[in-house]
């Protein structure tokens, strides 16, 4: 399927369901998405060897799809009734990934959290199609929202003439419009301090589960998953654990950010008790992180903390350390490469150096040089990259490993353009009014710390985790402005309506 079109369409849906002014109209785009974003999936992957055994059992197929539509029911049944459900089950899905063939190769995709967020979009839009809900918080969209939406559908625009269109459906199918659906739902939840602890404790529980595993790994030094790092721990002095995740440094993501969210715990606690139990997890997902060998990982938890470290004291001490720190590291870089095994004369050693991300970024650089303006197409880096490097299929790549560069060679300055203005909106809506709220904080601390994580290593709008605290980050800071307590009513059109449990 080259056929661009549908492809557009689906993400005008999904911008639709986060800029349309109206309860109903909101509903009809999120249904749209809902609906197209799997038809095109289906198109796409129809002729694939994955997808055999339905097509020679068309039986089993629409047992399959029966099976599918009536869990997508019974969860947003379930949803309607507990609104709080939908982000508590979010954080439960958010990291579990299954693979998927697609576009000639295959992604590793999360199956669960589609499912819900699927079920979160029927939950919301079925009512207020029927009538029987309007939306307690109609007003007009942000800047952040309105970039959020046009990075969507610029990406969609761009893959009409882009090196690997496959590439760019697959990006648009499996993570920008669900997630863009996961955003839409996070920014019109209620959030409370209650709220958030309890979808912060089922991330902890699953990052320490997630951690025993990765232990396990360690000690009879067998992966569970990733022949890549299967193999590259055959041919290194070191060996990095992956737990359940597909990447050690998304695992490594992963556990930063929940060691952020449990350091605010520790940071703000008043009892005692609370300031044992948050140590004591933060040391076993410290152990674990140790373990991934994630550099991008443990730059971005030190970036984490000084945020919050900002926040609950003074900005001025942590950008006054940061910046020290970025000092000494320069200073040591100068003063002693040998022991980071760089020769500064050498790009071949700094290649080695940054593991093999230097080449990677020089090769992202000349890409976007080549065509600044519009760039080689959406989702086209990997193709462009080996045909104007000569690489091989055993060199491929899918990102430069530093998501502005990747940006600017597959979108020229429309995309790069648009997603610094994403960057710079998503800051100031999350970083301002953010001193003294901790749950403002853990969300801004986490974010910045996920932008660093992406400027060294991939996946910006690939990561449902980006989405999902650029959603609750607005839904927390629209609610601040507003001058909205906790628990107080929030105004229905004309009239008042009493405290609810969070909407979705």
């Amino acid at each position: 399927m080259d056929a661009p079109l549908p492809l557009i369409l689906c993400a005008l849906l999904a911008a639709g369901a986060v800029l349309l002014p109206a309860a109903r109209l909101r509903a009809l785009a999120t249904l749209g998405a809902l609906i197209l974003a799997p038809v095109l999936l289906v198109a796409d992957i129809w002729d694939t060897e994955q997808v055999r055994p339905l097509r020679d059992h068309p039986s089993v197929a629409v047992a399959g799809a029966v099976a599918a539509i009536g869990a997508l029911a019974g969860l947003a049944l379930l949803i309607d009734r507990r609104p709080a459900a939908f982000p508590i089950a979010a954080a439960a899905a958010l990291p579990f990934r299954v693979p998927i063939a697609s576009g000639g190769s295959t992604a590793n995709l999360l199956v669960p959290l589609y499912l819900v967020v699927g079920a979160g979009a029927l939950a919301y839009a079925i009512p207020r199609l029927l009538g029987a809900k309007g939306d307690e918080r109609e007003r007009r969209p942000t800047l952040l929202e309105w970039l959020i939406a046009g990075s969507v559908v610029l990406y969609a625009v761009q893959s009409a003439y882009s090196d690997d269109f496959g590439k760019a459906l697959e990006n648009v199918v499996f993570f920008y419009v669900p997630f863009a659906l996961l955003f839409a739902l996070l920014a019109r939840i209620r959030w409370t301090t209650r709220l958030a602890v309890e979808v912060l404790g089922v991330l902890a529980a699953l990052a320490l589960a997630f951690a025993g595993i990765g232990f396990v790994e360690y000690a009879t030094r067998h992966l569970l998953l990733n022949p890549k790092v299967i193999a590259s721990n055959q041919f290194e002095s070191y060996f990095r654990v992956n737990s359940l995740f597909f990447d050690p440094n998304i695992y490594g993501r992963f556990l930063a950010i929940v060691m952020l969210g449990v350091a605010t715990v520790l940071l703000w606690a008043r009892r005692p008790r609370e300031v044992w139990g948050a140590a004591i997890v933060l040391g076993i997902l410290w152990a674990g992180l140790v373990l991934t060998l994630s550099q991008s990982s443990f730059a971005a938890l030190l970036l984490g903390l000084l945020v919050l470290a900002g926040a609950r004291w003074s900005p001025r001490w942590a950008v006054g350390v940061g910046a020290a720190a970025l000092v000494l590291g320069a200073v040591f870089v100068l003063a002693a490469p040998s022991v980071l095994h760089l020769d500064l004369n050498s790009s071949k050693s700094a290649d080695s150096a940054t593991s093999g991300r230097y080449d990677l970024v020089k090769g992202g650089v000349n890409l976007f040089a080549d065509q600044p303006l519009e760039g080689h197409g959406s989702g086209s880096f990997s193709r462009a990259y080996r045909r104007a490097e000569k690489g091989s299929a055993e060199k491929a790549v899918s990102a430069s490993h530093t998501i502005p560069v990747t940006v600017a060679a597959e979108q020229g300055l429309p995309g790069l353009l648009v997603y610094l203005a994403l960057l710079v909106a998503g800051l100031v809506t999350l970083f301002r009014g953010v001193r003294g709220d901790p749950v403002r904080a853990a969300v801004a601390a986490a974010f910045a710390a996920l932008v660093l994580h992406t400027w060294s290593y991939a996946s910006f709008l690939e990561d449902p985790l980006t989405w999902a605290l650029l959603g609750m980050g607005l839904a927390l800071a629209l609610r601040a402005r507003s001058g909205e307590r906790e628990g107080a009513a929030v105004r229905v059109g004309p009239s008042a309506a009493p405290a609810r449990t969070p909407t979705v």
